[in-house]
């Protein structure tokens, strides 16, 4: 075949490609609204009922990608099958300098996040779900600017208080542990929490446990005493710079600290455990034969080896809450990166706690709050869900009946104004050049805001200000078809970030 002829050919295939593409696109808009008129809350439940259809096993994936580039422009890389992000735009707050900074992952468009999952021997309250809540905030806004997001969360489930609250029997510890997991996972999909395919356990990652250990062991990190083994902060530099621990304050006389928990935000300044040695008084049938000899991993441990085991030794961003910040994930950080001598995360983002009435929840004063109780109060789970992400994540979050009432009223104002103006237009009516301008300011008001470290509550403020002005133009049939695509379009794919507009 001569060069003219190859030329013509090439050309004539990039066309064809081109208009499957914006076959496609129309496709996939009208299939969106088709679905809408079905009355699906969310874009995320047309995709898994797109999935279900097609057959799919790996939902919110290739339409996810295709809704991107219909929405935001994103443009497919020929031949390759990757996905284009936009320019780096979102800006999270990193504990680890103590400031915002631009987000920029390892390897883009693909990020690894891993966020702190419940222990499982109690049931999460609603402090709990409001760390898990900004994590899936972060997830799917991720999601909206077109990275294809890995997310981890695992299961706590073999610590001290889990073999304390099951009898020291194993058998009646899975029996606990399972049923927490079971209401987590039904108060995360009344919430509307993404959880990931795979959740591991501390109890299936046994092996991963033992492999760290041995290799901190052999670069004399990690030492045995008796049955136990422990982790000398020492021999790590850097040790604590995640808190930003005073290392000239460490005592000179050994300590070592044996448990799995201690209470309060407070540092032990000594070795921590890696590895309980079998104890039947202490962990009744709870242990597993291993290299190591009988015994369980410590708390200390478990994070480290479910992180590992299922990304390698680096990720991009951490998250969890803001208790986390005192041992436990300097802890994560001097194990993994004792092992690996390289940086574990790039980006630490942590969240702050929820105070009823002004003051901290606790077991102790009988007032703890889990979801539940928030619904048997009259509230939606879309009321609980605004509630829980429109005060910043990194702000104290006071639970009152009257700032609750508020959250509700907001949420029903937004979800109100979202649904008049899915109502359809009459007649063909020009472009509205307003409405043009206010569709273009509901999006960049929302991003501008979701980029300045998930500001949820200023991106809903501007929502709803926006909205109140172009549903007064369509109350006057003042907007074309095409406008109200576009604002249908756009607010699909908000809502596949906040979850609360449409139930």
């Amino acid at each position: 075949m001569n060069a003219a002829v190859s030329g013509k050919t090439c050309i004539a295939e990039n066309e064809e490609r081109k208009n499957l593409l914006d076959c496609r696109l129309k496709v996939c808009n009208l299939l969106i609204f088709q679905l809408r008129m079905l009355r699906f809350r969310t874009f995320c439940e047309i995709v898994n009922y797109l999935d279900v259809l097609s057959g799919r096993t790996h939902p919110q994936t290739d339409l996810n990608r295709l809704f991107c580039a219909v929405v935001r422009g994103k443009n497919k890389k020929e031949d390759t099958g990757e996905y284009m992000t936009a320019a780096p735009s979102l800006k999270i707050y990193n504990t680890l300098t103590r400031k915002k900074q631009m987000f920029m992952p390892r390897k883009s468009p693909n990020v690894k996040i891993f966020t702190c999952g419940p222990s499982i021997y109690g049931i999460p309250h609603i402090g709990n779900y409001r760390t898990f809540l900004y994590e899936d905030i972060l997830h799917r806004y991720l999601e909206y600017l077109g990275y294809r997001v890995d997310r981890l969360i695992n299961f706590t489930d073999v610590e001290d208080k889990a073999i304390e609250h099951s009898g020291k029997s194993m058998e009646k510890m899975r029996i606990v542990t399972e049923n927490a997991a079971d209401n987590f996972f039904k108060n995360c999909g009344l919430l509307h929490i993404k959880m990931p395919d795979f959740i591991p356990r501390s109890s299936t990652s046994i092996d991963q446990s033992v492999q760290l250990i041995k290799q901190l062991m052999h670069k004399k990190i990690a030492y045995r005493l008796d049955d136990d083994i422990f982790y000398d902060p020492l021999k790590f530099k850097g040790f604590g710079r995640l808190f930003g621990l005073d290392m000239s304050r460490w005592p000179k006389k050994k300590r070592r600290y044996r448990k799995d928990n201690y209470p309060g935000n407070r540092w032990n300044r000594g070795d921590f455990i890696l590895w309980h040695g079998f104890d039947r008084k202490r962990d009744g049938d709870i242990f597993w034969e291993t290299e190591l000899g009988k015994g369980r991993p410590a708390w200390n441990i478990q994070d480290p080896a479910m992180i590992t085991g299922h990304f390698g030794f680096q990720i991009d961003i951490a998250c969890g809450g803001i208790d986390n910040i005192y041992r436990h994930h300097d802890y994560s950080i001097a194990v993994i990166e004792g092992v690996s001598g390289t940086d574990f995360a790039k980006y630490w983002m942590h969240g702050e706690h929820v105070l009823l009435d002004g003051g901290k929840m606790s077991k102790s004063k009988g007032n703890i709050v889990y979801p539940q109780d928030l619904r048997d109060r009259k509230n939606s789970a879309a009321a609980i869900r605004f509630f829980l992400m429109h005060t910043h994540y990194r702000k104290k979050l006071n639970l009152t009946d009257r700032v609750l009432f508020e959250c509700r009223e907001k949420c029903h104002t937004i979800q109100t104004l979202a649904r008049r103006i899915f109502e359809p237009p009459q007649g063909n009516k020009a472009e509205e050049p307003d409405a043009e301008k206010l569709i273009q300011c509901l999006v960049d008001d929302f991003e501008n805001n979701m980029d300045d470290d998930l500001q949820v509550g200023p991106a809903c403020d501007g929502l709803v200000k926006h909205l109140e002005k172009l549903v007064e133009i369509h109350k006057k049939n003042g907007l074309s078809k095409k406008q109200w695509n576009r604002i249908g379009e756009k607010l699909l794919h908000i809502d596949s970030v906040l979850q609360v507009l449409y139930e």
